[in-house]
């Protein structure tokens, strides 16, 4: 398959305009095709040759004003159109296309509880041509006609408003959108809905899921409606479409698809077990993050794919913001820093760190693997320094010019910072510069020097070329009735670089930089602010703050500067005492999955595993009152995964509660069979046993996970054969069974795979596309084989072997952080 280029998406948009896509998809043809007919009404500005892109299965006619085409002119995914004239022109395409089974195209997915089927499209970046022809690019904006021929009993959804004539569906046509954000999601749907402001509303799931959508509808059309509503103060255009769906699709890739007017979430967002409210939070944030997209992404749309961060960073600020000031979810920037912003710290300190806003980006291929936690996390950390350095008023009126100028049209970052600069009398475009053109993250240091009566004068050292807007908050101890707490005595606003010192009257307890964390910066500490923290973290009154703290603690253990052991005794201490459920969750993620699992050599694991575990009991006993039902799940859960001896939660499973609370659902037991099944503590019986209990599409997955994490030779070739040895796993039980295959505990077992990993990775990646390449590169990497042989063989693979572009960007970063895991283990600063 041919990548389109920057170059040829540049030349196509001179010559053509496309004004209308009809598109008529027959899915009553089978399980394995479907057929689509394609008519495309654009103009040529000149006489030239082009192309039209489709991969079907098979090409069975193409007229072009009349004239046939010869099918096998179809040259991989590129028909081409020669000799255009200019003027009107007419092409018809009918093909019959292959349903997918890794979450690209037109998936297809029958649900084993009930056996219904449904189908969804997720035409990102350059999927269209799995489903029709088309232009694909998305500044070629056009009406798409769409309608539907389904098996009877299904509903269809799609962009616009549906209308159903005996077993075809047809689509209100769409307002000008591009290629990519076509959608449409057929089958037996359970569906709620509603009406807001005069504007259909809907939700919908499989039928299996239906109790739990309708647990959940109340809370999902109150977010909704509280974004729709927001976001209508902010922007000064309407929404633009004529409906909006959320549907909760089954193996879907991403978190969710911001299709215009049918909005597709991964459908574990309908939870049928327990989850705590810092969960609830996060599928209320992607919620907002996809309303935003209507706006910014769809109303507006990026030119080519290096302006990607326009969408991403700005849904991806806007959700948090939005969230905060709309909702009950009132402490969302918590969650950001804990979770997504390392996130965006890890990614822009590997090999394959990118600016924010790339120069240039070639083709598609280099495209998709910029969506990454540099365009969401650090481009969303940018907006929110921006916002921090400009005002809310200055920007949102950018913004509000941006969207005037370039309604249903397409936009570039240099349009973007136009419109903002002429909003303000700061110059943007030098701000633009420094943080959206440039790479790495930068690096604030305190200095305190004594000064005359008592006083100090603080120094910020800056490492890095960009400027920041930052808070610096002074604690002070205060000895209360309850123990020793630090209180806010002042928070200073500073800009960087910082010209002289600046006085903070007398030494604070703690110097903070960085409080409230509006800059995208790593934060050290003087000596006895660290010194403070390491004594009295959990005395800090505010969770940003503390989420700052951990932030620079964590970055500290990967930078080679902090001991891992050392943060564990920090965890140890004081996450017993910690209130924020994100600030817990993120700890004992990165002390479990991390330090324990990879930055601590084998002889050190099972002491950190029982310091967990310890931690973890502790904060099980805070919560046997029923207070924090919440951060018990947490405790639980975690308790589950770092259980060195499998006594405990084996009579757990077997009583089908926790002593005290919670009863164990379909979630909770799947992962005490997991743990259960690594300790060797399990067998196949149990599994199938389990399965029948659960055949849900989750319990599917549960049980790949429990058959490949067997510490048994047979498990492990059965598992392995599956993954690499056959095209039949969805992308769904891949990651389960990778999930599973790999850890710790068996790396005797599995020694023998690492080599084979990287010659079978390739192999499969070539074979099944960019889907399963990301999932063979992310979830069935080994990354628990922390040696110098294991980095040789994949720089070799690197180097030799040729691996596609999603599986190389995998490797690249997945290889950077186990050479920095090895430098953490032999005590390196990186």
């Amino acid at each position: 398959m041919s990548v389109l280029t920057r170059d040829e998406a540049q030349t196509r948009a001179e010559l053509l305009d496309v004004h209308r896509y009809t598109i008529e998809l027959d899915l009553t043809a089978g399980d394995e095709t479907f057929d689509s007919r394609t008519l495309i009404r654009f103009s040529a500005r000149t006489d030239g040759d082009t192309f039209v892109e489709l991969r079907p299965d098979e090409l069975r006619s193409v007229t072009l004003d009349g004239h046939p085409l010869d099918p096998e002119a179809l040259d991989g995914n590129r028909l081409p159109l020669k000799n255009l004239t200019a003027g009107e022109h007419e092409l018809r395409v009918h093909a019959l296309m292959r349903y997918s089974r890794t979450g690209e195209g037109m998936h297809r997915f029958t649900d084993p509880t009930d056996g219904e089927t449904y189908v969804y499209t997720q035409l990102f970046m350059e999927d269209v041509q799995r489903v029709f022809a088309a232009f694909d690019q998305p500044d070629l904006k056009a009406i798409f006609e769409l309608s539907v021929q389904a098996p009877e009993g299904w509903i269809v959804l799609a962009n616009g408003i549906t209308e159903q004539t005996g077993g075809v569906w047809k689509a209100a046509p769409t307002p000008l959108i591009s290629t990519y954000l076509v959608a449409v999601a057929a089958g037996p749907w359970h569906s709620v809905r509603t009406e807001h402001r005069g504007l259909p509303f809907g939700l919908h799931c499989r039928r299996s899921l239906a109790p739990y959508l309708d647990a959940d509808a109340d809370e999902l059309f109150d977010v909704t409606r509280a974004c729709y509503d927001r976001y209508h103060e902010k922007f000064d255009e309407p929404y633009p479409f004529d409906s909006y769906d959320q549907a909760f699709v089954p193996e879907f890739n991403a978190g969710a698809m911001e299709n215009p007017g049918l909005v597709t979430f991964r459908d574990e967002f309908v939870y049928r077990s327990a989850v705590t409210d810092t969960e609830r939070q996060t599928r209320a944030m992607v919620i907002a993050h996809e309303m935003a997209h209507m706006w910014f992404g769809d109303l507006v749309t990026l030119k080519w794919w290096d302006d990607i961060w326009l969408n991403e960073s700005f849904a991806e600020y806007m959700g948090y913001q939005t969230l905060t000031e709309a909702t009950r979810f009132t402490d969302t920037w918590t969650d950001f820093g804990v979770t997504r912003k390392s996130w965006g710290y890890d990614a822009d300190q590997r090999p394959s760190t990118h600016p924010v806003a790339p120069d240039a980006v070639d083709d598609t291929a280099s495209a998709l693997l910029n969506f990454d936690g540099i365009s969401y996390a650090k481009g969303a950390s940018a907006l929110r320094q921006l916002v921090a350095w400009l005002g809310d008023k200055d920007f949102l009126a950018g913004i509000n010019t941006h969207f005037a100028r370039h309604k249903f049209g397409n936009a570039t970052l240099a349009d973007f910072i136009d419109s903002l600069a002429g909003a303000t009398e700061r110059d943007v475009h030098a701000w633009a510069d420094a943080w959206l053109r440039t790479t790495g993250v930068d690096t604030l240091t305190p200095q305190v020097a004594p000064g005359e009566n008592g006083t100090c004068a603080l120094t910020v050292n800056h490492a890095g070329s960009r400027p920041h807007h930052i808070a610096v908050g002074l604690y002070d101890r205060d000895l209360g009735d309850d123990g020793r707490h630090l209180v806010l005595r002042e928070r200073l606003h500073l800009d960087l670089p910082q010209t002289g010192t600046h006085p903070i009257g007398k030494r604070p307890a703690l110097l903070l930089l960085n409080d409230g964390d509006l800059t995208y910066a790593k934060v050290r500490f003087d000596p006895e602010s660290f010194e403070t923290i390491r004594k009295e973290l959990s005395g800090l009154p505010e969770p940003l703050t503390r989420a700052v703290v951990w932030n620079a603690l964590r970055d500290a253990v990967r930078d080679g500067e902090l001991a891992p052991a050392a943060y564990l005794e920090t965890a140890r201490a004081h996450l017993p005492l910690e209130t924020d459920l994100a600030v817990v969750q993120g700890v004992l993620a990165f002390a479990s999955t991390y330090i324990a699992d990879h930055y601590l050599t084998p002889e050190e694991r099972p002491a950190a595993l029982a310091t967990l575990s310890d931690l973890c009991r502790d904060l099980i006993r805070r919560t046997e009152d029923g207070d924090n039902p919440g951060l018990r799940l947490i405790a639980v859960r975690h308790r589950i995964d770092v259980a060195a001896h499998p006594d405990t939660i084996a009579a757990w499973l077997a009583d089908g509660t926790v002593p005290g609370g919670p009863e164990l659902d379909p979630e909770l037991r799947w992962r005490v069979l997991a743990r259960l099944a690594v300790l060797g503590a399990t067998d196949e019986a149990a599994i199938a046993a389990e399965l029948e209990r659960d055949p849900s599409a989750s319990g599917q997955e549960g049980a790949a996970r429990c058959r490949a994490a067997l510490p048994d030779p047979e498990a492990k070739d059965s598992a392995w054969q599956a993954m690499f040895g056959s095209d039949d796993l969805s992308n769904y039980l891949f990651t389960a069974t990778a999930a599973g295959f790999w850890q710790p505990e068996q790396a005797d077992l599995v020694r023998a795979y690492v080599p084979r990993y990287y010659t079978d990775a390739v192999a499969v990646a070539d074979r099944r596309g960019p889907a399963i390449a990301t999932v063979v590169g992310r979830s069935a990497f080994p990354a628990h084989a922390v040696d110098a042989e294991h980095l040789r063989l994949g720089e070799e693979c690197l180097r030799d072997a040729g691996p596609v572009p999603a599986l190389r960007r995998k490797l690249v970063d997945q290889l950077d952080d186990l050479a920095r895991a090895l430098r953490v283990r032999q005590g390196k600063e990186v």
